[in-house]
């Protein structure tokens, strides 16, 4: 997994550490958020797609993913006295950096394990 996407899974894992915290069980904050994703996603297909060039099916679900997650991010922490993106409870704070350091670390290992693994099949057919 290439840096990129490791940021993007990132975001996804701070955003349901802080949902996790936050939850809000309103219908119509859940309803506006995917009433948005569709439209804005529907509008970023249009302005993304090319004549010809076909697009990922998982570049579209992030198209409308975004979405939904910023609409609904942001309706949750509304009054809950966040800075930015952050909650101003240091626990909180530390709980989504842990999420992500937890999955950074593990990624790392699979890609060791992996490029070992791979490394020791390489010995085992020059032997």
């Amino acid at each position: 997994m290439k840096t990129p996407k490791i940021i993007l899974w990132c975001y996804l894992i701070w955003y349901f550490s802080m949902m996790s915290i936050y939850f809000e069980p309103s219908l119509k904050l859940w309803a506006s958020a995917l009433g948005i994703s569709f439209i804005i996603g529907f509008a970023l297909i249009l302005s993304t797609s090319q004549q010809g060039i076909h697009q990922d099916v998982w570049i579209k679900i992030r198209l409308f993913l975004f979405p939904f997650c910023v609409s609904s991010y942001s309706a949750t922490i509304k009054g809950h006295d966040f800075i930015l993106l952050f909650p101003n409870n240091r626990t909180h704070v530390l709980i989504g950096i842990l999420n992500c350091t937890m999955f950074v670390v593990l990624i790392w290992i699979i890609k060791r394990l992996y490029k070992f693994s791979k490394k020791e099949a390489l010995n085992q057919l020059a032997k």
